[in-house]
């Protein structure tokens, strides 16, 4: 090394370490007035947080960096405010995405908000019949409401349908085969894939027919001595058109009769209404499933039925009760206030309220006039404040893998950042960042926050934050 680089190196080094003696103690941190004021934490895990941060700003110096003017104070402040902040505080969706899984797909009623705080926080008579004060009817509740619903003649609550499918494969098919058509082996959200799923049961899966053609004769040419279930899996995130042939699903039960071996329904979504009313090609429901004859249907609780997550397990009594006592059961089994919210939200449908109280059908049945109405509400208000928003016809979707390919026809309001001054990748941080939380989508250069997925009540609270950003971003 020249002398004159290892002056240069010198220098570099005395001014790192000069840096570093600038930084603050832990002591002095957690007596200064402004970290004081910024955080309600106790001393042991302020003192934690402290040192990490210190660590960090450290390793930063000594890989080059330069310590801000401030000494750090300002990101350390930024830290402390997101750890008093709830990651999962409420934000409102202006995605166009109805259920976001993102976002914790779909908003439950107040009714079922409420009965889900109730019994979260007192003792609720969940396993003790208080007639006869002895142990059972954990699923009585949930039990009767499907049966008025769809028909099931019993019904099991686990905490996702993926632990629904896992549950029903592992007590009914481990050791032995799984017919399904090779078009319904599908992957799902995070690399979730049916056959995995089958392999983790300790099933053999067994694909029958093609891609895009089933019919109910491969389903019957493959059942062997070792075959344990007979599968229809909704195609929950995609369709295949064109030349297709989808085996219905009263066919396959047909085989599974003719055969004595249960059909397995992993319905998904949890449709329990007609959406042919609201503008959407007929979907095939719970109660659709039953009337079909499969012995057992699976759904999720947080898709189109609008309540809390859960996998729901309904159909036959002796094959609900077989699945129940498999030692999965307990591991899987949903808590006190997935039941209470399931029960609440089941309770809608049973007095054929959905579409008036559940966010999700709210979302999907709201009109476009009344999505007008609400957008030019909202623009008058803004103007008011200086600030100029558009309208602009859009469109929605289910989202949450319920509805696969469909839309519905929404009105978005159009933030245009080239009139304000500023960028749209800027506009839209600050309104997922601020309060509340704002989540639009990005289209041409511009941010849509769609209505249609945005609950009336919640109009004000975007108006104000939108108004907030905006400004911010001047």
């Amino acid at each position: 090394m020249s002398l004159p680089d290892a002056i240069h190196d010198s220098s570099k080094a005395e001014a790192r370490e000069g840096e570093l003696r600038r930084l603050p103690s832990v002591q002095a941190l957690l007596q200064d007035a402004s970290v004081q004021a910024a955080t309600s934490l106790g001393t042991p895990a302020l003192t934690a947080l402290l040192r990490d941060a210190l660590d960090r700003l450290r390793k930063e110096l000594h890989e080059g960096g330069e310590l801000p003017p401030d000494g750090g104070i300002r990101r350390l402040l930024a830290e402390l405010h997101e750890v008093e902040r709830p990651r999962l505080s409420p934000v409102i969706n202006a995605t166009g995405i109805i259920i976001h899984t993102n976002l914790g797909r779909a908003p439950v009623s107040d009714d079922t908000a409420a009965a889900m705080a109730a019994a979260a926080a007192n003792a609720v008579s969940l396993e003790l019949d208080p007639e006869t004060n002895h142990r059972g009817g954990r699923m009585r509740e949930i039990s009767g409401l499907m049966r008025l619903l769809t028909g099931a003649e019993s019904s099991l609550v686990v905490n996702n349908n993926a632990a629904a499918v896992l549950l029903v494969l592992s007590a009914l098919a481990a050791g032995r085969e799984v017919i399904l058509s090779r078009g319904e082996a599908v992957e799902i959200g995070g690399g979730f894939r049916i056959p995995d799923v089958l392999r983790q049961s300790g099933a053999r899966l067994v694909e029958v027919g093609t891609t895009n053609r089933t019919y109910a004769r491969d389903y019957a040419a493959a059942i062997t001595d070792q075959t344990a279930v007979l599968m229809k899996i909704h195609q929950s995130n995609f369709r295949i058109i064109g030349f297709t042939q989808q085996t219905a699903l009263a066919d396959v039960v047909s085989v599974g009769l003719e055969r004595d071996i249960p059909v397995v329904d992993d319905q998904g979504s949890g449709l329990l209404l007609d959406v042919s009313r609201f503008g959407l090609p007929a979907e095939h429901t719970i109660g659709d499933g039953i009337g079909a004859g499969a012995a057992l249907v699976t759904a999720s609780g947080d898709k189109l039925l609008g309540g809390p997550q859960a996998g729901i397990i309904a159909g036959k009594a002796t094959w609900v009760e077989r699945i129940a006592r498999h030692p999965l059961a307990r591991a899987v089994r949903a808590d006190k206030t997935t039941l209470a919210g399931l029960a609440a939200t089941l309770r809608h449908y049973v007095r054929d309220e959905a579409t008036e109280s559940i966010p999700v059908w709210r979302m999907i049945a709201a009109d476009t006039a009344t999505l007008r109405e609400r957008s030019k509400a909202i623009r008058d208000r803004a103007e008011a404040a200086g600030v100029t928003l558009f309208e602009a016809m859009a469109t929605a979707t289910p989202g949450g893998g319920s509805l696969p390919g469909e839309m519905l026809p929404s009105v978005a309001l159009v933030i245009d950042p080239a009139r304000l001054g500023s960028d749209v990748d800027n506009i839209a941080r600050r309104l997922r960042t601020g309060e509340p939380r704002v989540f639009g989508r990005i289209e041409a250069g511009t941010l849509l926050l769609d209505l249609r997925t945005v609950m009336p009540e919640h109009d004000r609270s975007l108006t104000e934050a939108v108004l907030r950003a905006v400004s911010a971003a001047d």
